[in-house]
């Protein structure tokens, strides 16, 4: 029997390309100088605490379900990371293993989190010794590994916790085609090598999105371990954001096709995907620790304590620079005038390119609006904003700000597409938030009846903050609203 075809053939890391600084997120930047300037602020604040726990239990669900370690079902996942990681919580047959030790692999999981944030708190220094110090935390409960025979059988051997591998673990793709990691007498020496080059990376202050992304891709190219390596990898992908004072890196189930195809475009050179990827999910966990600062619930306390409640609110927007802060609904209103110029110009467009295809018995309408300061339709659209928001995982708030604009296409259905900018949380904090949806509406209704069929054309929310220039954000907008209104006439066209 010929030898298997080799679909990736394993080649020596490399260091970061020249250009690695076009590499870095300059939104993600400046949203963690945001956090960081408040964090000391909000992280008293219990909600925040909350959030950071769930956040954990979340990490440390996710990095086993991304691996197939177990199956859980989304009810059951959501649970656990509200409740806690307790195996009374979860049914048989919500998961394809025994309960108690799909659990006690999510709380070994949790335990090399704890570890990363006391090895960071430490200001200890990256090593091989605590990359395998990782994998035995990691790994704890598990007995055994896969592996190919030598007739390419698939068998379970005994895992080797905390040693390097000391058999090829080179998988058989779809197709039968193999992907080939480093070669056994080469694992140490690539290690020592990625380490020295993440040292370099570090005192360079390469963008942490960026070290994290090549940390964790050169890492799964070496596959220095029998088993676990994707586990590992994003733990040392988390320890770079920890240290960078953000957040530990959750990529969870939902995400992984789009996690896999990033490090396969990594595999061919191209780190970016990955890097994205990355930056995306930092994102979303800034903006969720930011909006959470204000949203614990007092319950039933003693007058006092909410009294005391209320003083410390009050004390806390006092203290804000809110001139500051004003920038950043300024800039989201030039950005509202900017957007309603490119949906006049699209109803132009429409009008006269479709508007002669109306049948006989009707015509087709085009048109465009928005809101301003100060009218009374602030409060329109509140159902599409907080249902787009929940998809994108943040909490939207219009009250404390709210700017929109939108474009109405009426043909034989109605669909509209909006955009707008919001506060983010209870308590407006110098961050607006933008979004753009899709929904249809009953041709014959108003802006009361309820939308249908709501759809985020962004994988992400706009941020607007008060500390970045007025033209940077500008051009990031342009390029972002564009492609979401690409995407909002694409399922327009789907629905005619």
């Amino acid at each position: 029997m010929s030898p298997p075809e080799v679909a990736y053939r394993w080649k020596p890391i490399t260091d970061l390309p020249d250009n690695h600084g076009d590499l870095a997120r300059g939104d993600l930047k400046i949203l963690r100088a945001i956090w960081l300037e408040q964090k000391a602020d909000l992280e008293a604040h219990d909600a925040v605490k909350d959030f950071n726990t769930r956040l954990k239990r979340r990490w440390a669900i996710e990095t086993g379900l991304i691996e197939r370690l177990y199956t859980m079902d989304r009810g059951i996942t959501e649970l656990l990371v509200e409740r806690g990681l307790d195996a009374s919580l979860v049914p048989h047959g919500s998961t394809d293993g025994d309960p108690e030790y799909v659990v006690q692999v999510m709380r070994d999981q949790g335990a090399a989190l704890t570890g990363l944030l006391d090895f960071v708190a430490a200001r200890r220094e990256l090593g091989t010794s605590y990359i395998k110090e990782l994998h035995s935390v990691l790994t704890a409960n598990q007995s055994h590994a896969d592996a190919l025979d030598s007739l390419g059988r698939r068998v379970g051997v005994p895992l080797r916790k905390g040693d390097y591998k000391q058999r090829p673990n080179n998988p058989l793709e779809v197709g039968g085609k193999i992907h080939e990691y480093c070669p056994l007498e080469q694992v140490a020496s690539e290690m020592d090598r990625l380490i020295e080059m993440h040292r370099c990376h570090e005192l360079k202050g390469i963008a942490p999105e960026v070290q994290a992304a090549w940390l964790h891709h050169r890492f799964t190219q070496i596959h220095p371990f029998e088993d676990g390596n994707g586990r590992v990898a994003r733990a040392l992908a988390t320890l770079v954001l920890l240290r960078a004072r953000g957040f530990p890196l959750v990529v969870t189930n939902d995400q992984r096709d789009d996690y896999i195809d990033a490090l396969r475009d990594a595999d061919n050179g191209d780190l970016r995907p990955l890097v994205e990827l990355f930056a995306k999910i930092e994102k979303q966990a800034f903006l969720g620790a930011l909006g959470s600062a204000n949203q614990a619930r007092l319950g039933v306390q003693r007058q006092d304590a909410v009294i005391a409640a209320m003083h410390e609110t009050l004390a806390n927007r006092q203290k804000a620079l809110m001139s500051q802060w004003d920038q950043a609904k300024d800039l989201s209103r030039s950005l509202q005038t900017m957007a309603i110029d490119k949906l006049n110009g699209l109803v132009q467009t429409l009008d006269a390119e479709l508007g002669p295809l109306a049948p006989p018995d009707r015509s087709f309408k085009f048109f465009s609006d928005r809101n301003d300061a100060g009218d009374d339709k602030s409060h329109w659209f509140r159902y599409q904003i907080v249902e787009t928001a929940k998809t994108l995982g943040y909490f939207a708030n219009p009250a404390s700000f709210h700017a929109w604009a939108r474009l109405v296409l009426m043909t034989p259905n109605r669909s509209e597409v909006l955009l707008s900018f919001h506060g983010l949380g209870h308590e407006f904090r110098g961050v607006v938030v933008s979004s753009v949806c899709f929904y249809e509406k009953d041709p014959e209704g108003d802006f009361v009846i309820p939308a249908s069929n709501i759809t985020a054309l962004t994988e992400e929310p706009f941020q607007v903050n008060y500390k970045e220039a007025e033209q940077e954000v500008a051009d990031r907008f342009s390029d972002w609203f564009d492609q979401a209104l690409v995407k909002g006439l694409a399922i327009a066209n789907e629905r005619l």
